[in-house]
């Protein structure tokens, strides 16, 4: 049976992997704006404790990883029980962190796919982070870095209008349909593909730089070997056991979104617009972000499947110090059970045991 509870080193720009932290912890300072409060979302403490209840329950097998994302996986790395520093002093205790997830996973009857980097120590924590996950609407963040990419070539490019054509517009569409038959300056469709993810924003975008083959060529180009993207919304949303179309690995979304919202994947004139989005993203205040402790600011990205799947990747600034990148997918273990709702909660105590464990690193 395999363990899904394992210490993983993150995916670099070679595609080799990287032990040892780029940086101290408070190399990078984050932003001192606060996260906004959600009423009626679960507090901070509720959050935190109820992960921690987790550690209690004993470890057992694993469960084979979901029916609705592809079921193939890489070997994932053997390392030690914790983490070090980069000054080499034990920085988190990924191991009780690691089989805290486990645990949950067990309580929740999900599979958990997790992928966890302190940017400033280098720590990393992982539950089935090589296995392959559906990406749902967390690839529209890779659709937007393609598409900012361009700029290179074209400085003025967020301001180019795109052509909504009428009879294109898909499910879940709320800006778009607005337009249908219109037109939107790129700048608006990255805004809504990651605020609201808006799905023919996202199509329009792809369109825009050479479809889903032309996001994987562009992931291709920052190192990654594993992310592809294969369709358009909503049918990348559609998996099943084997079929690695639209897939990629939590560990691998993460080495991403670090590359492109933290470190240099993207110039500052493309990051910045694209970290801002993500903070002000509207549609998963009951994932990632009921769970990180107050004052710490989020940037995130959801993703919601038809089978159940339910996943948040996010980039968390605590009020000092290096950012975490935090990756999270679930799945039901039988296809159409569970609810959205308590997956979330889910990611959400996920998230409380990541950012305990860093921040006291």
């Amino acid at each position: 049976m395999h363990d899904g509870a394992h210490v993983w080193r993150t995916p670099t720009a070679t595609g080799t992997t990287a032990g040892t932290a780029r940086e101290a912890r408070h190399a990078r300072t984050g932003p001192a704006a606060a996260r906004t409060a959600h009423p009626g979302g679960p507090t901070r403490r509720t959050v935190l404790l109820a992960g921690l209840a987790g550690l209690a329950v004993p470890l057992v097998g694993c469960t084979p990883g979901s029916p609705d994302a592809a079921a193939t996986s890489t070997p994932s790395p053997t390392g030690t029980p914790a983490a070090t520093s980069a000054q080499g002093a034990p920085a988190v205790d990924t191991a009780a962190v690691q089989a805290a997830i486990a645990a949950l996973e067990t309580e929740a009857g999900l599979t958990l796919g997790v992928a966890a980097i302190d940017t400033g120590t280098g720590a990393v924590v992982g539950h089935r982070a090589d296995e392959r996950v559906l990406l749902c609407s967390t690839a529209k963040v890779l659709v937007v870095a393609a598409a900012l990419a361009l700029r290179a070539e074209r400085p003025a490019l967020l301001g180019e209008p795109v052509p909504i054509p009428a009879g294109e517009v898909v499910d879940h569409s709320p800006v778009t349909a607005e337009h249908e038959g219109g037109e939107l300056p790129v700048a608006v469709l990255c805004d809504a593909a990651i605020t609201q993810s808006d799905n023919t924003a996202a199509n329009a975008l792809m369109t825009l730089v050479g479809g889903p083959a032309g996001v994987t060529a562009y992931v291709r180009t920052l190192g990654d070997e594993v992310t592809r993207l294969d369709r358009l919304e909503p049918e990348l949303n559609q998996g099943a056991p084997g079929d690695e179309r639209d897939t990629s690995t939590p560990a691998q979304v993460a080495a991403d979104l670090r590359l492109l919202a933290v470190e240099e994947g993207l110039p500052p004139e493309s990051r910045d617009p694209l970290v801002g989005w993500m903070r002000g993203s509207t549609t998963g205040a009951d994932r990632i972000r009921a769970g990180v402790p107050e004052g710490w600011t989020v940037g995130d990205k959801t993703g919601t499947g038809p089978n159940g799947e339910v996943h948040d990747v996010a980039v968390l600034w605590p009020p000092s110090g290096a950012p975490v990148v935090l990756a999270v997918y679930t799945s039901p273990t039988a296809a159409g059970t569970g609810s959205v709702e308590a997956s979330a909660a889910v990611i959400a105590r996920v998230a409380a045991l990541v950012t305990e464990a860093f921040a006291v690193a």
